[in-house]
């Protein structure tokens, strides 16, 4: 599978280990009032910008009180050790990438900083287990869905399915009531009249 995805004039696709892949990624940010008394703004990601140039809180649009912004283009980098979450994620009803926003009090304007952006859902979820952190999902372009699939055809390898061999028992071996003739028992352990008679003889 080729990869559609065209990129802006002066941004490349790097490779920086062996085998991995990277694409610089921008994500949007919008802003808008908030809709409790706690909390004055929310903060939502609402889209990627894949193949986009470095950006510090750009502003894209307004819509009244609501603010779009390019808020920074960070390096999504495909890894073999990750094919699995990557073909994971492609076969989803909605395949999707993951973006971490971490707290920055250093600018009031802007309460956040984006820390990550991924294609594995398995990484994606291991930071949903932090609560100083936002994790987003948001939708995942068809041009980036085939440059994925370009490198999962590539590296992706599928564990081959190996059948646990199962331990042979033997069935023959059937002890008719408790105790083995063979051995000293108890008097009061039971045996059946039959394996009485074997027993002494």
């Amino acid at each position: 599978m080729k990869s559609n995805m065209t990129l802006p004039a002066g941004a490349s696709v790097s490779f920086v280990f062996p085998n991995s892949q990277t694409i610089p990624v921008g994500v949007v940010i919008r802003k808008s009032p908030g809709v409790t008394r706690w909390a004055k703004w929310a903060w939502r990601v609402v889209g990627i910008l894949p193949g986009a140039g470095p950006a510090d809180w750009k502003i894209l649009r307004r819509e009244g009180d609501a603010v779009e912004y390019h808020a920074a283009t960070l390096p999504l980098e495909l890894y073999v050790s990750d094919t699995e979450a990557y073909a994971h994620e492609l076969q989803t009803r909605a395949p999707s990438v993951y973006v971490v926003l971490s707290p920055d009090a250093s600018v009031k304007e802007t309460p956040w900083k984006v820390t990550l952006v991924t294609a594995s859902p398995y990484e994606g979820q291991d930071y949903c287990d932090s609560a100083e952190v936002m994790v987003e999902k948001v939708p995942m372009p068809a041009g980036m869905q085939a440059w994925i699939g370009d490198y999962l055809a590539r590296h992706h390898e599928e564990e081959t399915f190996i059948k646990r061999k199962q331990k042979k028992t033997r069935v023959d071996d059937v002890e008719d009531g408790r105790g083995d003739p063979r051995i000293a028992q108890q008097s009061d352990v039971y045996r059946s009249p039959r394996l009485r008679k074997a027993a002494s003889k």
